[in-house]
């Protein structure tokens, strides 16, 4: 049989058969007079068998070998076994991620972890600075890797009074200009030491974040805040690093 007939009955392409050729998989088989391949039935079989083996995941440079040797096909079939175990592993976090994200509304490219956290605005978070929330929290998330993002996501899971208060503070941060007295911002910023003091106590365990992230978060507040606001950020930050109990060994 001539290379289009063997590919019509193989189910591949000429094209795919030249490159078997090429690879060594495929032998060449002797020419007609018109120096056209004549395939036989030998050559059917091997291509089926190499198109079951690669569509089992096996790649074309382990074939020349499983081809010929039983025993190399049982090894490879142990690996591609505990790949698939893996990848099936991947795919049913990947759709247990996707099923958060649309019970809880939240944005896809939230964290999970975070996502009923924030499925919608805060309380006290304009809607204009709901993106800001969001990339801060992307940010976090990133940076303290998966199981940080769960210990921060169980942190923030606070009662409704706690919520409430919060909330409050919020709604005065994002109500901060540049015609906001002083003695105002001053007190914002020490009330809010008092609501976060305990919150940062509790994350002595956590992951610590990657040495990049004050200076990353800062720029982020830089670009989304406004400079009154940004400055309560880092006096926060300044306030609350002092305080931690390791700040005098470091």
């Amino acid at each position: 049989m001539l290379s289009s007939e063997l590919a019509d009955l193989a189910g591949v392409t000429v094209r795919t058969l030249r490159h078997y050729h090429q690879i060594g998989l495929l032998p060449e088989p002797p020419r007609t007079s018109g120096d056209y391949r004549q395939y036989d039935v030998g050559h059917l079989v091997r291509v089926l068998r190499i198109t079951r083996l690669t569509a089992l995941g096996l790649p074309l440079s382990a074939l020349p070998d499983v081809l010929d040797d039983p025993t190399v096909a049982e090894e490879l079939l142990d690996q591609l076994d505990r790949q698939a175990a893996a990848e099936i592993e991947r795919l049913t976090a990947r759709r247990a991620s996707i099923d958060v994200l649309r019970s809880t509304g939240a944005p896809p490219d939230l964290p999970p972890e975070l996502s009923a956290w924030q499925a919608g605005p805060g309380p006290g978070v304009p809607e204009d600075m709901v993106g800001y929330e969001r990339e801060q929290l992307i940010l976090i998330a990133h940076l303290l890797g998966e199981k940080g993002t769960a210990s921060l996501a169980a942190l923030l899971d606070v009662p409704e009074d706690a919520r409430a208060a919060s909330a409050a503070l919020t709604a005065r941060f994002y109500a901060l200009d540049a015609d906001t007295p002083e003695h105002d911002v001053e007190a914002l910023i020490d009330e809010w030491v008092e609501q976060i003091r305990p919150l940062v106590t509790s994350t002595e365990g956590m992951p610590s974040l990657d040495p990049l992230a004050p200076a990353l978060l800062d720029q982020l507040g830089a670009r989304g805040l406004r400079p009154v606001q940004h400055r309560v950020v880092r006096a926060l930050q300044q306030r609350l690093t002092r305080e931690r109990p390791d700040a005098h060994d470091a």
